[in-house]
């Protein structure tokens, strides 16, 4: 607009010193720029009015890393005499062809870390090939994108040559185990003796059986330690590690998982269903309070103890849990010792609850 108007005031002055010393060339001149400025400014008025912007998101949940598709449309009711379209995932603006009514614009972007992003609104510049007017159309609302932590395979380090290979877990997870009694049901062929219920049988009311099931505090638990960090990055690592160990302990039989800023752990069962919720929230973790473990005295499984900076030994707090393995999986390698196995960049080391192997 600046750019019309100063060649509208060039055009004007140039027609009135014409006009004062009876000089026909400047008179000639100042009238067709003046004439110019206007007819860009009319035609990039008109294309701009009733112009509108229309960006769809294909997934507004993804994975690092995944692809993202967006697409811009734009349109206008009259030809436009060029531009181009913005948008905060274009590294440039998109040009878009002179005379036309409609364009779209196709993005694939994919995001590196977790959490949610902003995206700012798409926009239209109209303006003319002389760069005389130019005006901006913004179109649509502000769109969020929850970035979910990517999860990756657990590795058990090899026997030799530090090799590496899948399914590190077998010898430190822990399936669940049945000991409490649930109730009874009618007995089924080729189960144990052991579960009969002789009383009922003695009172006439047949063969029965009991019902056990699983003790939730003999399952593995993932604690993620996101207070203090190293670093932004070594955050990220302990948000994927724990993701990844969840999961796959989840699969392997169920497991639970302790949250920043949760005082209780949220169980995993094999099929998965609570992992969408856990997933989310993994997402959105940020620097906080150091767990308190306190409640979880009782456990009997293993707990797998994932900080966010280097630690050379599992907290104190940790060591008073009555797991019968405590693992501490930090983001960098511990020097002199061995990992038991890495996920997501971690290093897991396993010992005895508050012993200096657990270190």
């Amino acid at each position: 607009m600046r750019s019309s108007a100063g060649t509208l005031s060039l055009g004007a002055l140039l027609g009135s010193a014409g006009f004062l010393l009876d000089a026909e060339p400047l008179l000639v001149a100042g009238s067709g720029l003046a004439i110019l400025a206007v007819c860009c400014l009319a035609w990039v008025g008109a294309a701009a009015r009733g112009a509108t912007v229309e960006r769809s998101v294909g997934e507004r949940r993804v994975i690092e890393e995944e692809p993202v598709a967006v697409r811009i449309v734009v349109r206008s009711p009259r030809p436009w005499p060029g531009g181009e379209v913005h948008d905060p995932l274009l590294a440039a603006p998109a040009p878009v062809r002179a005379l036309r009514r409609r364009a779209v614009v196709r993005i694939e972007t994919r995001f590196a870390r977790r959490g949610m992003r902003r995206l700012g609104s798409a926009a239209l510049v109209v303006r003319d090939p002389l760069g005389l007017a130019r005006r901006e159309v913004r179109g649509g609302e502000d769109v969020e994108v929850l970035v979910l932590p990517a999860t990756f395979p657990v590795l058990a380090a090899g026997v030799s040559g530090g090799e590496q290979r899948p399914g590190a877990l077998p010898a430190l997870q822990a399936s669940a185990v049945l000991t409490e009694v649930d109730g009874l049901r009618p007995y089924r062929e080729g189960a144990p003796a052991a579960r009969i219920h002789w009383p009922a049988l003695a009172r006439g009311a047949g063969l029965l059986e009991r019902h056990l099931r699983a003790d939730a505090d003999s399952r593995p638990l993932v604690v993620l330690d996101s207070s203090a960090p190293s670093g932004e990055q070594e955050l990220d690592a302990a948000v994927r590690a724990a993701g990844s160990l969840c999961l796959e302990l989840a699969r392997g039989g169920g497991c639970a998982i302790l949250l920043p800023g949760e005082r209780r752990p949220r169980p995993v069962e094999p099929n998965l269903s609570a992992w969408p919720a856990v997933h989310v929230r993994l997402a959105l973790a940020r620097p906080g309070p150091a767990p308190s473990l306190g409640p979880l005295g009782a456990r009997t499984g293993p707990v797998f103890y994932v900080a966010a900076r280097a630690l050379g030994r599992p907290p104190a707090h940790a060591t008073r849990c009555a797991a019968t393995r405590l693992v501490l999986v930090v983001p960098r390698p511990l020097a002199g010792r061995e990992a038991a196995f890495t996920v997501a960049g971690c290093h897991g080391y396993s010992g005895r609850t508050g012993s200096r192997a657990a270190a």
